[in-house]
């Protein structure tokens, strides 16, 4: 495992992945789940085209792209997991099957790009994104999605576990909540990555 000083080199095709985190309809459309829970959607809204690019751009430069895309059935479901504040007016956030759980427009991994199907907020957690990235060499990765505090920070603390190199993507992330956005950039700045 090379050291990887500068941005450049946590970048370089070669070592580094991008890693999309939950850009799907529940979590950024307005008639999603979070919108109609209430939830300000404007930041992902927003940050949706400067994600595109990104994406583009990686491809371009022929950086391994992996999509996490959240599903939740009767199949998931613990008692704690229901039990979330978010759930409380009922389970519909990215139900298995659902135009909900769907990549948001744009979203459209190619053949070549793997999706990585999690169940909770963490892409780590009972998944096999850790063995993909360890088979592609992959040292670095660059986090960004939805939503910035909840599950695109949990992906990166636990990546940087898995002893990744990490940086999250501040434009092509979003959180319901600028201040919780600009708290999870903070805490990663200074202890994850």
């Amino acid at each position: 495992m090379e050291i990887l000083r500068s941005l450049k080199e946590r970048c370089d095709p070669r070592l580094a992945a991008l890693l999309v985190v939950d850009v799907q309809n529940d979590f950024v459309s307005p008639e999603g789940s979070a919108g109609k829970r209430g939830e300000d959607v404007s930041a992902a809204l927003a940050m949706m085209p400067n994600l595109i690019g990104l994406i583009e751009t990686a491809r371009r430069v022929g950086l391994t792209i992996v999509y996490i895309r959240t599903t939740h059935s009767d199949w998931t479901d613990t008692p704690s997991w229901i039990y979330r504040s978010s759930q409380k007016s009922g389970l519909s956030t990215c139900r298995e099957g659902t135009w909900g759980a769907d990549f948001y427009q744009g979203i459209a991994p190619r053949a070549n790009e793997r999706v990585v199907i999690k169940h909770r907020y963490s892409a780590f957690i009972n998944t096999d994104l850790n063995t993909v990235l360890k088979a592609r060499g992959i040292q670095s990765v660059l986090v960004c999605g939805v939503a910035t505090n909840v599950c695109v920070e949990t992906t990166a603390r636990d990546a940087y576990m898995f002893d990744f190199y990490v940086t999250m993507i501040e434009d092509c992330s979003a959180a319901y909540d600028a201040r919780l956005h600009m708290a999870t950039l903070e805490n990663i700045r200074r202890h994850f990555g």
